[in-house]
Parts: C-alpha cells; structure tokens; sequence
C-alpha cells in the first residue's frame, strides 16, 4: 500500500513501474484494521512520531477525497473518534498517567465517566471505570482503500507487476540503476524506491548496514459479524488487550497479538482466544456474533518501531519502510513527502527525523 501510494503521487510526472512479490496491497495493508490513531497511542519519546502521524491525519480527509474521485471508491474515514477503555482502577491509573504526556503535547484528548463512556457505547461491560475519548483518532476501511489506490495508480499510468519478486536492487557505479528478479531478469530506472513491507530487510544489493532494519511483527486479527443495522459498537474502541473497529457492513474487527516469530504465519488457539477473551470482557454480547474471518498479519517493525523515510545510501534509491503499525495512519503524508522528496529533492520537516541514518554510526551516517 506505501508502494502504492507513492506510484500514485508521482505518476503525474514519472513514469513509474511497481513490483509486488504477491499480489500489490495483500501484505500488512490487507491485514491491517485502518486506525488512524496519532493521539490515544502517543507515549513518551515518541514526540517526533506523533508529530508525523498528526500531520497525516490533517490530510487525510482531502487525501480521502481525492481517491474517491480519482477511484469511484469510498474508502470509508468514518469520524466518531476513539474510545480508550478503563475496566478497571489500575486501567484508569494507566491512561492518566500516559495522559499527562499527551496534555503536555496539546492533544485533543478526554476523560469520559463511566457514566457518559456508556452512553456513547451501551452495550459495554456492566463495571468500567470511565475510558479516554479522542475525537480526532477515526478510522478507515484499509482494504478498501488498497483497491482504491491501486485503480487510482493505474488511472494515472502507473503499470504494477504482480508475482514479481525482486531480489535485488542494480548497483553501478554507486548509483541505483533498477532492481534484478529472482529468475536473473533486470528492470533498469533512473530512481528504485524500496517499499517492500516486512521484506525489506530481504532485498540484497545493499551493505548489510544499509539495508533497512525492519522486521516482520505477526499479528493475529478475527472479524465478527455484527447486525449492521443495529452494531454492538459504534465508535474505534481500545480494551485492555484487544481493539475493536466497527466497519459500516456489520465486520467487527478484532485484533491483535504482537508476536516475535517471524514470518510465521499460523492462526493459533492462544492467540484467538485472548483476542476473543479481551472482547468478551470489553463487550459481553460480541459472544452472540458469529466469527466471520480469521487472518495474520506481518507488520513492518523498524528497529525504533517508527518507520524510515529518505533517500538511501546510493543516488537514485529511496526508503520508505517500517510503518509498524501506523502504515495506514501515515499513509497521506508518506505518499507526499516521498513524492516531493524524490521529484523535487525537498524533504518535508515531517519526515526529516526518520532517515536510515539515525541508525548508523555517527562516522558512518556522514
């Protein structure tokens, strides 16, 4: 989907070829439940990340718009905000103690009583504690919008080869000249964007210090089939343990585990049942609901979980990588700044603290 959106913002003045080892936006996009969460998230030394993603979230209504003209799709930004969940008197203490944090950076955040939190959401747990209201953190359909993105690139003359694995990026002469497939064939360009997800850290022809430091984070995810009619809940919803996002046809998304293990990809019985048990216990009556998809994830973890954005180590290669978990969040801004990096050699102040070099050595950055 990063691929995606930067093809999308560059065709206008490039001609621009994508390559998908899969099937373009079936990766961590595809998987993904489209928060959109700058605020409620937002945790100490993460200043600079925060920063980022409220910057893309003040594109995205006008980013959302010009996709739905530019594709025929709604991606559907839905803007009743997000709820963070207090079950308890240790959650409370939790979020006002993050929450003094998040003041400091004059986020738009509240604190709701149990009282008014149920009267936005009815069909909570019988005993909370009150939960934090963020009224600026919404939400969209990620799958959506990966078809919205493709059929806009395409529109715009951008040409996307599925089952296209990339080996390597060409090197000649210090300068990145294309990418070599995995049969040996080679695809010569002026410039080689490496977006390549969880794999990017795969992608040969770099220094092993110059490739991106980014790593697959499983994350297990189910659907629940709610009435849409009448949905058990309306608003982005943070328990202790899981969260909950309501699609306008009736999906309940639930997710998600944060596991360690590579590019494993299995549904396990630990991992459905704490999400299922975390749901339970934020909103008993989902136990009604039947299961309507079960799926895994692998989000793009770079090594300080933000993600790496700039030019590369060689003329004519640029990175944008590691979203972890904010590669729809940051999705506007991402596909701008990279554009306006690439095109017109002007980074943009948002994504100037998020270069490959914060990972090097000093010496070694110069």
């Amino acid at each position: 989907m990063v691929g995606l959106g930067i093809a999308w913002r560059l065709a206008g003045r490039a001609t621009v070829t994508v390559f998908d080892r899969g099937k373009a936006g079936a990766g961590a996009s595809h998987a993904a439940a489209g928060m959109l969460a700058a605020c409620c998230e937002a945790e100490p030394g993460e200043e600079a990340l925060v920063a980022l993603g409220r910057e893309s979230q003040s594109r995205w209504p006008n980013f959302a718009d010009e996709l739905l003209r530019a594709s025929g799709i709604d991606v559907e930004l839905r803007r009743e905000g997000t709820l963070l969940l207090a079950l308890t008197a240790d959650d409370h203490a939790e979020i006002a103690h993050r929450l003094e944090f998040q003041r400091r950076l004059d986020l738009p955040l509240e604190w709701l009583s149990a009282a008014d939190t149920r009267k936005r959401e009815p069909h909570l747990a019988g005993k909370i504690a009150g939960a934090l209201f963020s009224p600026e953190d919404h939400q969209v359909d990620n799958r959506k919008l990966v078809q919205a993105l493709r059929i806009a690139a395409e529109t715009t003359g951008v040409t996307i080869h599925e089952h296209r694995a990339v080996k390597e990026i060409a090197v000649q002469g210090g300068k990145a000249t294309g990418v070599v497939f995995e049969d040996g064939a080679t695809e010569r360009a002026d410039m080689v964007v490496l977006a390549a997800g969880a794999r990017s850290r795969t992608i040969g022809g770099l220094p092993p210090d110059r490739r991106p430091p980014v790593r697959p984070v499983k994350g297990q995810m189910l659907a629940l089939r709610m009435d849409a009619k009448a949905p058990l809940v309306n608003h982005v919803l943070w328990a202790p343990g899981a969260y909950l996002v309501p699609r306008r046809d009736g999906r309940l998304i639930v997710g998600a585990t944060v596991e360690e293990k590579g590019f494993d990809d299995s549904i396990t019985a630990g991992g459905v049942m704490a999400l299922l048990d975390a749901a339970w216990r934020a909103v008993p009556a989902v136990e009604e609901l039947p299961i309507d998809e079960i799926w895994v994830g692998h989000r793009p973890g770079s090594r300080d979980d933000a993600p790496i954005l700039g030019p590369g180590p060689l003329d004519g290669l640029f990175y944008a990588t590691g979203h972890h978990r904010n590669g729809i969040l940051l999705a506007p801004v991402t596909a701008d700044a990279m554009a306006r990096l690439i095109l017109d050699n002007v980074v943009e102040p948002a994504i100037r603290p998020f270069g490959l070099e914060r990972f090097l050595p000093a010496r070694a950055a110069e």
